[in-house]
Order: structure tokens, then sequence, then C-alpha cells
């Protein structure tokens, strides 16, 4: 015949029950939780490739790299003390070219691609905050920019070489052109689709690095030779890219290198100095703001974040009337957002014109 417990016999059983096996009554309560598998990295750079934004495409470059290094390593292994050596390996290994800086910026762009791919583990909960090893590295200080805006003489001599050689005139000076006078990034006028063109309102849409969208003023005589190209090499998709070779085929990035690499040959400073599609950028903002003030530039150039010049921009924004205003004094032709031709305040130009000058 069993014995009989009472309730309070029964919990003292089970106390002293737990006791000997080391358990607390807290810990009954307290599911435990099944810990992630932590991934490789050639397992997470695939999944995080899908995700990335077209503006962090540089970074695949760099996580092939890690790859080769780290391909069948889990995310948590590597310490930030390897990832400096790695970091110091590229540098090492950088194929030295006239406008190298020592390898400061692949180990830069190295750093911010392995930061990237942390910062997603943190969200996916792989890793903890305080176990990210990209973030306990710091990265290369940038240096000065060489970049600096061409003289009056320099860009009519660019815009000589460009329509006068090659294989496509039409088109390198169209190219040219569109970046004289809208100062976009070089994967803005890439990007550019004739959906993007207003040829009534004389705009163009700019989709540029970061995901920023804007409605850049252009000259008529821009939107009608846009519009023209589009008509004579487009596919009829107005979706599609508009810059196209004679072919049909949208022109890439290669374009601009061959441009530069041709005009160098004519002009043995735009090579030793490394001139690009940027310096066009500098070149532009550089008279808008003379011309018209920075607020007016820096609407010019699409820069919009506070990061871009302090709390101070908040309240001296420029709209794109100015914007436009200052445009019809860079070309010389008025603009239809505007009320009447307006010029810049000395007066001047910029000739924007292939086979012309700059700034008469």
């Amino acid at each position: 015949m069993g014995t009989a417990f009472s309730g309070g016999d029964e919990l003292a059983a089970a106390r002293l029950l737990l006791a000997r096996l080391g358990v607390t009554p807290e810990q009954l309560l307290t599911v435990p939780s099944v810990p992630r598998v932590v991934p490789t990295f050639d397992e997470y750079i695939d999944r995080v490739s899908e995700a990335v934004t077209v503006g962090t495409g540089v970074y695949g470059t760099y996580w092939n790299r890690v790859r080769e290094v780290w391909g069948s390593r889990r995310l948590d292994e590597p310490s930030p003390l390897e990832i400096r050596q790695l970091a110091e390996r590229m540098k090492e290994q950088l194929v030295v070219r006239r406008n190298s800086r020592g390898g400061r910026t692949a180990a830069e762009h190295l750093i911010s691609s392995l930061r990237c791919l942390y910062s997603y583990a943190e969200a996916d909960g792989l890793i903890a905050e305080s176990a990210n090893p990209a973030k306990r590295v710091p990265k290369p200080r940038r240096l000065a920019s060489t970049r600096r805006a061409l003289s009056e003489s320099q860009l009519a001599s660019i815009n000589e070489v460009a329509a006068t050689t090659g294989n496509d005139p039409e088109l390198d000076t169209l190219v040219l052109r569109l970046h004289i006078e809208t100062a976009c990034r070089r994967g803005g006028g890439l990007a550019l689709r004739r959906a993007d063109l207003d040829t009534e309102q004389c705009m163009v849409r700019l989709l540029e690095k970061g995901e920023t969208v804007r409605w850049q003023p252009v000259s008529p005589t821009l939107a009608s030779q846009l519009a023209q190209h589009s008509d004579d090499r487009g596919g009829g998709d107005p979706t599609e890219r508009l810059l196209r070779y004679r072919n049909g085929r949208p022109i890439t990035s290669r374009r601009h290198d061959h441009l530069w690499q041709r005009v160098g040959g004519h002009l043995p400073w735009v090579a030793t100095q490394q001139v690009s599609t940027h310096w066009l950028r500098h070149t532009t903002l550089t008279w808008v703001e003379r011309s018209f003030g920075y607020a007016v530039a820096r609407a010019f150039a699409g820069h919009n974040g506070r990061s871009d010049a302090g709390t101070t921009s908040t309240y001296v924004r420029a709209d794109v009337y100015e914007v436009a205003q200052a445009l019809a004094a860079l070309t010389g032709e008025s603009h239809p957002l505007l009320a009447a031709a307006v010029r810049a305040p000395s007066g001047k130009h910029l000739e924007v014109n292939p086979i012309g000058g700059y700034g008469r």
C-alpha cells in the first residue's frame, strides 16, 4: 500500500530533487534558445549580394577577394587583426597605375565591404554588435581629391578632340555635353532612360548613387539632341537606357574609359593628370558656385543630405528655378522654367558646344 504525501511534502521533495540536480525553479520557466548556425563567407555573401542596392555594387569585387581567402570560414572566426592584415595585403598586391594612391582606396573599400556584410549579420542575429570585428578596424584616412575644375582652354581642347576624333564623335560630344550641363555623375548619365527626358520642360530625371532621384534642367538644345539620339538609336522601349552605340547597344562605363584614353592620346596633360568625367562635375559646380553662390551650386549638384554642409544648409536651400537660372547663364540659352533668359552676374556663360570654348 503506497504512502500518501501531503502537498507540502511533495513540494519539499521536488525542491530536494532540483537541488541535487543543480537546477533552479527559474531555469524551468526559461525556454532554451536554439543557437543559430553562423554561415560561412561563401554562403552569406551569396545571400547578401541579393539584398544590396546598385550603389553598393563595388563591394562585389572585394567580397570576391574575401571568398578567395576566407570562403570556407564562418563569419564569427576572423579577428580585427586578421581583417587589418588582409587590407594590408590588398594594398601590397594592388596593380600600380598612374593614378594609384598607395592602395588606400582598396583598403578602404575592403573594410567598407566587410562592414556592410557584418551589418546584415547583426540584423539577422548571427553575431552581436559587440562581436563585430569590422567595426573595430579603422579605415585609412582619405586623402584630398586631386580632381579640380578645368580651365576654359582645357575644356575647349577636350571638346574639340572629342568632336573630331574617334569612331562616334556624335555620341562622345553628347556624353560630354550631358555631364557639363547637368554636372551629373558617370552613373547618372549611364542610367538615363528615354522615360527620364521631359522635352517640353527641358529636364532630365537623374538616378544616382544612394538611390537619389532628382529632376535637373537641361538646355533646349541638349533636350532636343537627347530625344533625337533616342529616336535614332533607341530600341523603342522608354524604360531602356538612352545613350547607345550606333548598333543600338547601351553604352557602359567602358565608353567613358575609351573616351578619356583617346583624349589623353591627343592631350598629354589629360593622361598625366588622369582627367575623367568627374572633372566635368567639378568644373560646372565650381562655375555655378562662383557665379550664383553656394546654395545654388549645392542644389545643382543634387546634394540634399544635411551631412553635405551641416545644419545651415537647411535654411539656404535653392530650388529648381534657381538651378534653371544658373543653367541658362551657363549655356546662354533661355529655359522654359524661366519667364525670360537670365544671365550670370558676371555676364559670362559657359560654352558647351563641343567645338567651342568655355567661359566665353
